[in-house]
């Protein structure tokens, strides 16, 4: 059938009487409402008259031929789908007609069937290309803020609560899993405050051994130990009148946590090896994929601290509870990234296949695994209008069901090919561990208690 919703009105131009009247027919038969005409001349007047969504003409007419008739329908009506059908030696022709706007070209004698394929796929890129149109738009103000990108509960209530604290001095502390963005968060809150347009300083307490953190936060004075050479201001001295951003604020060591509490409470700290105090204006935005709470019962973390911290805390939602976004997340990394290629890629979209085994991943990684995956499958599909699910990594395409169907019936009424069926299972025992590890081959290695070499083996073993 043409859809399966609306009808489509197709314009067939074609001076060979009864080829005209018999794919007309057929094409009726599938559903396609069909208005038939026999020249150029004809098909430009009924195109000026009716918004069709497709024209289907012989290239070859008396009077104005078949490219004449894509150009017309092509400068009324940006979005109709044009296929020129064309014989063995017009070739080049039908590439000319391609150039001037035509979708698709078939050759005579040609297939019903194959002409049918064609209208599809046409159709297809048709609606993705709308449904393209349509994500873009989406991507406005009200399901952004400052490049967070939105549209489900979870988030229409963070851009809430983001738009109210934005505007004042308070301590801040962002949770979630890695990957969910909370520096991109803490970069939202600096720019729609009025410290926008002052630093904002980030630091990575997990990424900095300790021995160094504390200078790195603090600063040091020449001499202070071996290596400082020179008097050199920390994070929250270059933050001055900013904001300073604290990632992974709950792998900081209890001397440390005692040293931030007093800069944080009292805006005020020396450098190592200094006696001077340093007076500082900084806002404090702490973020963590830790349970601080829990640390704190544990005695892992300061309580005075934490308080301290926890003045207004933002809570973002890991991508699996809010798998509505992922077509806007989708389209907004796909953008981007297609501009960065070269040539720019800015027509690309993502199939329908493809976008329902994505929402049906779970993302351990989050956004940052979906942006990865996004790259990914554009470098993987050069050339390629549109990103189907054979551009995915086998993590995303082989979801946990393909084991479940596996074990579902363990041995059926008319028995089975055991080694075939172990074969099975362990393909989807496998694909279930990589989907968890994100990809990580190490990390599902140590999951199935194996070494990372003998998961590899497995995996060229398996096709997979």
């Amino acid at each position: 059938m043409a859809t399966t919703g609306e009808k489509i009105h197709l314009l067939l131009v074609e001076d060979e009487k009864p080829l005209r009247e018999v794919t007309a027919e057929r094409l009726r038969d599938h559903g396609y409402l069909v208005v038939e005409t026999s020249s150029g001349e004809e098909a430009v007047d009924r195109l000026a008259e009716f918004a069709f969504d497709i024209v289907v003409t012989d290239l070859r007419l008396p009077g104005i031929n078949g490219t004449a008739v894509v150009e017309a329908a092509r400068e009324r009506y940006a979005e109709i789908v044009a296929v020129v059908v064309t014989g063995y030696g017009t070739v080049p022709d039908a590439v000319a007609a391609i150039k001037q706007g035509a979708s698709d070209f078939v050759t005579k004698p040609f297939q019903f069937d194959h002409l049918l394929h064609v209208l599809s796929t046409a159709l297809e890129q048709m609606r993705l290309k709308k449904e393209n149109e349509y994500l873009r738009s989406q991507l406005d103000a009200r399901y952004r803020f400052e490049g967070i990108v939105g549209q489900s509960q979870p988030m229409l209530e963070l851009f809430q609560v983001l738009e109210t604290v934005s505007n004042t001095p308070s301590t801040i502390l962002i949770t979630g899993e890695t990957g969910t963005g909370k520096e991109l968060v803490a970069r939202a809150i600096h720019h729609n405050s009025p410290r926008y347009g002052k630093h904002f300083v980030a630091l990575n307490c997990s990424a900095i051994p300790e021995t160094l953190l504390e200078a790195e936060m603090f600063g040091h004075v020449r001499g202070a130990f071996t290596g400082a050479i020179a008097n050199r201001p920390g994070r929250l001295e270059q933050a001055n009148h900013g904001t300073l951003f604290l990632d992974e604020v709950g792998s900081m060591g209890s001397g440390l946590q005692a040293k931030l509490l007093r800069a944080v409470q009292e805006r005020e700290f020396e450098r190592i090896g200094d006696t001077r105090t340093i007076k500082v204006d900084v806002r404090v935005i702490a973020a963590t994929n830790s349970d601080l709470a829990r640390m704190v019962k544990e005695g892992n973390f300061r309580q005075d601290l934490y308080y301290r911290l926890n003045v207004i805390p933002i809570h973002l939602p890991p991508l699996r509870d809010r798998r509505e976004d992922i077509p806007l997340l989708a389209q907004n990394f796909l953008e981007r990234l297609g501009r960065e290629q070269t040539p720019p890629r800015t027509d690309v979209v993502i199939s329908q296949e493809a976008m329902r085994e994505m929402m049906a991943f779970d993302w351990p990684g989050n956004i940052r695994q979906l942006e990865n995956t996004v790259e990914r499958a554009l470098v993987l599909s050069p050339g390629r209008a549109i990103i189907d699910e054979t551009d995915l990594p086998p993590e995303i395409r082989l979801q946990d069901n393909d084991l479940n169907d596996v074990l579902e019936d363990p041995l059926p009424a008319d028995g089975l090919d055991l080694k075939e069926h172990l074969r099975k299972i362990e393909q989807g025992i496998i694909r279930q561990a990589l989907g968890r590890a994100a990809g990580n081959k190490q990390k599902a290695a140590e999951s199935l208690s194996m070494k990372r070499t003998t998961l590899v083996e497995k995996l060229k073993r398996l096709d997979l």
